[in-house]
């Protein structure tokens, strides 16, 4: 028992020391209760992947081949260790022969994807930028309609990834979310996407998955991480001090779309069985003494583009990728548009929101559906 008064006398001494002790002990205990539970998901993701490995193949088939296009800028610099700890052992243990490819510089994806060969798989490791940048260097192809079949996983390792949400389940533990984007890559499960084109006057088009922002949201974004060192209120102060540079942050823009058109329907995913040889022979005889009769080429309308005036603080076109599993009529994008009466407060707050959320709006906002678009800036720019 005196022992016990003597460490309670002790700490109560020197208690300017003990709280130092207890704060280290604690915060030491958390991050290795951490790591404990990072290391737990690793390995339940890697016995699902062990599992893909013992499947038995035919002799004639060989292992499947993957290229991972890696940003190692991603995540401020952490990308590739990411990528080393969370997801080349899954696809290892699963038996994928994967070829990785680092991009040295921005841009560097689109000329890999416009020269690569034909592969069985092809694993995109960023974020939304590394994701843009391999859609467009596909679909700028000479034979994009052959590479177009190949499928494309999407592992998140970039600050922003947009799209994570409409591919798979996500946490709030980055390392959860790795794995399992991986293992549904392993599965086979494939959503299809919309593509938006977006074409210059002069360059070439550039193609997106999510959509294209314009105005003052997306200029205070692009400068919010200069406000490292503010912490939790660095958004906060962004919109805040770009509001003492320039108030109103109003934009006008002219707005020529099209009305949306029906949706094509969905390609068969395998070649219909070809007619044995008696059947074919019936019919090429019944189309020579009865050809069928030829219909008059249809006269096609001139397109009926219409236009709109905004004045607005921020321009939004979008693809309806935010749900891809839901079944829609028309084959359309979303034009949205924020109101012109932000207060500065108003503003402050909806760019907080919009900082986790791009596609979030608020109530009073103009949305519009249209099949193409056409867009005039003030500068006589367009997009």
């Amino acid at each position: 028992m005196a022992r016990v008064v003597k460490v309670f006398r002790t700490l109560r001494n020197h208690w300017k020391k003990s709280t130092l002790a207890v704060c280290v002990l604690s915060y030491g205990g958390y991050w290795l209760y951490g790591k404990h539970c990072e290391s737990v998901v690793r390995r339940e993701a890697c016995q699902i992947a062990r599992e893909f490995g013992r499947q038995q193949i035919a002799p004639h088939e060989g292992l499947k081949k993957a290229t991972v296009i890696l940003n190692p800028a991603a995540s401020n610099g952490k990308a590739n260790s990411l990528f080393e700890k969370n997801a080349a052992p899954i696809l290892h243990l699963a038996g994928v022969e994967i070829t990785v490819v680092k991009t040295d510089y921005e841009g560097q994806a689109k000329k890999l994807l416009e020269l690569m060969e034909l592969t069985d798989m092809l694993i995109v490791a960023g974020g939304d930028g590394t994701l843009q940048e391999v859609v467009t260097g596909l679909l700028r192809r000479p034979d994009q309609e052959t590479f177009s079949n190949t499928p494309i996983g999407f592992i998140p390792l970039g600050s922003n990834n947009s799209l994570s949400p409409s591919l798979h389940f996500l946490s709030d533990d980055k390392v959860k979310n790795i794995t399992s984007a991986t293992l549904s890559i392993l599965k086979g499960e494939t959503v299809p996407l919309d593509v938006l084109q977006i074409k210059g006057e002069k360059e070439q088009p550039v193609f997106a998955l999510v959509g294209l922002r314009w105005g003052a949201f997306r200029d205070v974004a692009a400068r919010i991480s200069k406000y490292w060192y503010l912490g939790p209120l660095k958004a906060n102060a962004a919109h805040w001090l770009h509001t003492l540079k320039e108030w109103p942050l109003v934009r006008d823009v002219s707005i020529f779309y099209l009305a949306p058109t029906p949706r094509p329907p969905d390609l068969p995913s395998q070649k219909p069985a070809r007619p044995n040889l008696l059947r074919r022979i019936v019919c090429r005889l019944k189309n020579y003494w009865n050809p069928p009769v030829k219909e008059p080429p249809k006269v096609e309308e001139p397109e009926k583009w219409e236009e709109q005036q905004l004045s607005t603080l921020e321009l939004y076109i979008q693809t309806h990728n935010k749900n891809p599993v839901e079944r829609r009529i028309n084959d359309s994008l979303l034009i949205c548009a924020e109101p012109n009466n932000f207060t500065v407060g108003e503003f402050i707050a909806a760019g907080s929101k919009k900082q986790k959320d791009p596609t979030v709006f608020t109530e009073n906002h103009m949305e519009l559906e249209a099949s193409a678009c056409r867009i005039k800036l003030p500068e006589d720019l367009a997009t």
